[in-house]
């Protein structure tokens, strides 16, 4: 049957096929009622709240919106099954700027905020809430400051001169190497003698001894190098880096981005939200339906250094030594190093300049945007990485950190996000989801379902789509305004979701489905097995850990990452051998080295007391590298590394600790010291998993996916046996469909002592949830027979109290129960499976003049690109065939590009598995639809060929083969 085992279709059919019906379709779509995942009934999962829908990016063309528009496009959302919207003003797709009136319409004007109060006020009415991005697009920025002010971005700039041994240089000083702002200031000029030792193929080694400060007078440098070899003048020039956030203007007069690394930056931030912003009305609506102040990635672009004026004096605060001797080593030149002392202590000097600029941009810009956000009745949610800093500590500080597809390779970046909000005690992680490059009108909800479906095991708890586009803007032809395409003319960023897509029409279910896993994803509290502490903790790398994400994610391991700052919070404690035991429960801490500086063994001293401390509460330690020759992070002072060693020497005296050399020696390792995953199998598998914990049921959510993106091979389905550990001794397993809202009873599975083994099987990308409790948890029968341990029947599952065994095939039937005894059951004749192929097909043709309907009797199915008639047509699809069926079937649709339902005799079924469309049809005659709706790429490739003429034709439409699989069930005899 396609690429499953009979065995496993059947197993994953039947989470479609339950007797507990506890949702229709339309009550699936609802905003539904919240309640606590552990409650006796399933309410929570089968009509999820609209805190746990997902949300997208709403993109305004500035202020050209119209309020009562932006009031239809909430109920558009609302009724799709959104639970809110993130307003950012981006317009990258409108080339000519002047249609744009930053004066009038631009952002932040009473325009802009009559659209803003508007989409809040119908948010209330509709209960949703809006998020509003920091700025008008990206980096933050304000129109009140210019690159001359103390709020501004900064840089530092170098110039350089070389002076031959023994000569005199008298000039001017030497300006900066990469040109720049006009306006600027001389911090200093030194000199250093060359020291080719330490030179590199792309830097010029400098001798450290050697470094000394040059006077200058009037801007003018006399000096005379000594004769002991060849030297370099070098200037330090601070000045303004002039950027202005992403396609603009959006503001008249324009906008320059902040200073993210000073109070005086993020005060700017402030001050024009409290002046112009915020309205008496928002500030009211604000409380009634606002969500979130949100920042997207800190895109600070400058060909020189990143600089904040006060940094020299934090960087003697914070590291204990003066900054200057070092910033030859520092400098940079179109975001590369020019010079270098001997690789050690270049490395170090580096480490402290970056943690030190990440411990400013942490403290003054995310500490202080996150208390005035909540003042003002927000959290603050942002993409803390795009810089060298410390992003893990960054997700402890906001509210809801967010990654995203695009620029998330590794799902090793989720768990570093992941890590910081789960020992901050945060529930939410979201995802800028589907930002696909060049996919506009031509991605798949397949696609973005199996990019997402393992960032969901990687900690993900809320998706944000990318995007959808408010419905016009000047100059924009059919479908509609799109904030990124065209894209210097061509298809750009997918993509615009929304009424213009005929696959909106089967939003609800996918909505529902993205909900359902964002409940279980928030069930609860968060579990992994292990803690990896990263010495730098940068994320949107894709560096992953080593054995844990090549090795140990195969064979059932989960992981996460934490740094140095996490060390910090209440939560960072041990106790019964766990450290966070009220969060993440990791069961051991992994510490390697340091992956950014060279994968040197550092580790600061205040980490090295934690660590004794941790061990002398008997956490599990593995410490991979020579660690006995460790060194602190940065430049060490006198006395610090002979201390570190020592610390590290009595670490590896306590009997819960293990240094190994190798990766191939961690499991051994964690073996020895009785460290075991939560999930384990047989066999290395992409599975991916995640586990939360609710009092005594455990959730977990299944995926079968790989920890990177387009991996090659490809990933194949997967079926096998899969132990889950159980909180419940009593516990039995229960399978929550997400895209059904249905919960059943599983009937085949073994108990091992505290965990519970049973089959899983999923197609690529596919995903699965699991309960385990106490019987009787959702509303299902406290007292049922037995449950089975093997049969050779397809399927067994419970109806109501009752065990029944399903087959597709005559005979006798052997089912072994876990009392220990063996019955057999007799299933009858079933009909072969049939293979459909005559179709009435009905097609609503999207066009820009509006839609076209054709008309076509299919002796066989074929995709629409094949098909004459249907070439070049996106729309939506009606196919309709007569069956007839005695007993109950199957109906496997094969491959179909995008969307689909399906109806019996008109009724819409429960939504469809979209990665594994197989339906149980039930009993009877009956005339059987497929509805089938497909991007609008294929129309555009004709409707404007000058921007869409180079897509390639997609195959929509329902391919195929449909296959109608009937199947008889009988009872099993447990009494």
């Amino acid at each position: 049957m396609n690429d499953l085992t009979r065995r496993g279709f059947l197993f994953s059919a039947a989470a479609a096929s339950t007797t507990l019906a506890l949702a229709s379709p339309a009550a699936s779509a609802s905003a539904g009622s919240s309640g606590p995942p552990d409650a006796a009934g399933a309410g929570w999962f089968a009509r999820p709240r609209r805190a746990v829908r997902p949300m997208v990016r709403w993109w305004w063309p500035d202020a050209h919106v119209d309020p009562a528009e932006i009031r239809r496009e909430v109920d558009q959302l609302a009724d799709a099954g959104f639970g809110g919207a993130e307003i950012a003003a981006v317009h990258h797709s409108i080339r000519d700027k002047s249609v744009l009136d930053p004066a009038g319409h631009g952002w932040g004007t009473p325009a802009w905020n009559a659209g803003v109060e508007a989409a809040l006020d119908q948010a209330a009415r509709r209960g949703l809430t809006i998020d509003l991005t920091i700025g008008p697009s990206w980096p933050a920025a304000v129109p009140t400051i210019t690159p001359e002010s103390e709020a501004a971005v900064k840089e530092l700039a170098y110039g350089s001169m070389t002076v031959a041994a023994g000569a005199t240089y008298t000039g001017e000083v030497p300006p900066p190497a990469v040109a720049g702002h006009p306006v600027r200031k001389l911090l200093l000029v030194q000199a250093a003698r060359i020291e080719p030792a330490h030179s590199t193929r792309d830097e010029t080694g400098l001798d450290p001894a050697s470094v000394v400060e040059v006077a200058v007078t009037g801007g003018q440098v006399t000096w005379s190098a000594p004769a002991d070899g060849e030297w370099v003048l070098i200037a330090y020039w601070e000045r303004g880096s002039g950027q202005r956030p992403e396609s603009g203007p959006h503001t008249e007069p324009e906008a320059y981005v902040i200073d993210h690394f000073s109070r005086a930056g993020t005060h700017a931030v402030i001050d024009y939200w409290e002046s112009t912003l915020l309205t008496p009305a928002l500030r009211r609506l604000l409380k009634r339906s606002g969500g979130a102040l949100f920042e997207d990635s800190i895109e600070i672009e400058t060909d020189a250094l990143p600089w904040t004026p006060g940094l020299p004096a934090e960087f003697k605060r914070r590291r204990g030594y003066d900054v200057a001797p070092f910033l030859p080593v520092i400098v940079l030149k179109e975001e590369d190093p020019v010079f270098a002392y001997n690789a050690a202590l270049t490395r170090h000097a580096r480490k402290d300049y970056w943690d030190t600029v990440s411990e400013l941009f942490n403290e003054h810009h995310f500490g202080m945007l996150r208390d005035w956000a909540h003042s003002i009745g927000l959290e603050l949610r942002a993409q803390p990485y795009g810089l060298q800093t410390d992003a893990i500590a960054a997700a402890a500080i906001i509210d809801v950190p967010e990654g995203e597809s695009l620029g998330f390779k590794n799902l090793d970046d989720y768990r570093c996000l992941a890590g910081g909000r789960d020992l901050a005690g945060r529930e939410v992680m979201s995802c800028e989801a589907g930002a696909y490059q060049g996919g506009a009108y031509t991605t798949t909800w397949k696609k973005l379902l199996r990019t997402m479906g393992g960032a969901y095991a990687a900690g993900l708890n809320q998706t944000v789509l990318h995007g959808f586009s408010y419905a016009s803007a000047p100059g924009a032809g059919w479908p509609g305004f799109a904030a990124f395409t065209p894209y210097n003319g061509t298809a750009g960023y997918a993509e615009s979701w929304g009424p213009r897509q005929p696959t909106w029409r089967h939003m609800s279910d996918l909505s529902g489905y993205f909900a359902r896993v964002h409940a279980v994803m928030r069930a609860g509290a968060p579990r992994a097995d292990v803690a990896v502490l990263r010495q730098t903790g940068y994320t949107k790398t894709g560096i992953g850990a080593s054995w844990f994400t090549s090795s140990g994610v195969p064979a059932g391991w989960t992981h996460q990452f934490i740094s140095e700052p996490l060390l910090d919070l209440p939560a960072a404690r041990v106790a019964r051998g766990r450290l966070a035991p009220g969060g993440p429960a990791y069961k051991a801490l992994f510490v390697e080295g340091d992956k950014f500086y060279a994968a040197e063994c550092t580790m600061a001293l205040r980490v090295a007391r934690r660590l004794l401390e941790y061990a002398g509460a008997g956490l599990p330690i593995v410490l991979l590298g020579a660690w006995r020759a460790a060194a602190v992070p940065g430049v060490a002072r006198d006395g610090e590394n002979e201390q570190l060693r020592a610390m590290i020497a009595d670490l590896l005296t306590r009997p819960t600790v293990r240094m190994v050399a190798a990766q191939a020696d961690v499991p051994a390792a964690l073996d020895a010291l009785g460290v075991r995953p939560d999930v384990r199998y047989a066999t290395a598998s992409t599975l991916l998993t995640a586990r939360r914990v609710a009092g005594d049921v455990d959730y977990y959510y299944l995926c079968n996916g790989k920890h990177v993106e387009n991996p090659k091979p490809p990933v194949a389905p997967i079926d096998h046996d899969v132990t889950l550990a159980r909180t419940a001794r009593d516990g039995v397993p229960y399978l929550l469909d997400p895209w059904t809202g249905r919960v059943q009873r599983a009937a085949l599975y073994t108990e091992e002592g505290d965990g519970i083994r049973l089959r899983v099987a999923l197609r690529p990308g596919e995903s699965m949830v699991v309960a385990i409790g106490r019987p009787g948890l959702f509303g299902t029968p406290a007292r049922t027979a037995p449950h089975v341990v093997a049969t050779d029947a397809d399927l067994v599952r419970y109806d109501g109290s009752t065990l029944v065994v399903r087959a597709s095939r005559a005979g006798t039937y052997t089912t072994t129960l876990s009392d220990g005894r063996t019955v057999t059951s007799v299933i009858g004749p079933v009909p072969e499976p049939t293979v459909l192929s005559s179709w009435r097909l009905e097609v609503e043709d999207w066009r820009p003049e509006g839609t076209v309907a054709h008309l076509l009797d299919l002796d066989r199915l074929a995709s629409w690109s094949t098909i004459p008639e249907l070439a070049d047509v996106s729309g939506i699809g009606l196919y309709t065939t007569d069956v007839h069926v005695e007993g109950g079937a199957y109906l496997d649709l094969g491959e179909v590009t995008d969307t689909c339902r399906v109806l019996v005799e008109g009724r819409r079924l429960h939504p469809v598995n979209q990665l594994n469309p197989v339906v149980d049809l039930g009993r009877g005659a009956r005339t059987l639809q497929v509805e089938v709706a497909t991007p609008l790429g294929n129309r555009l490739r004709v409707a404007d060929p000058a921007v869409y003429g180079g897509l390639a034709r997609q195959p929509y439409g329902l391919v195929g083969p449909v296959r109608l699989v009937p199947y008889v069930e009988a009872r099993v005899d447990a009494r």
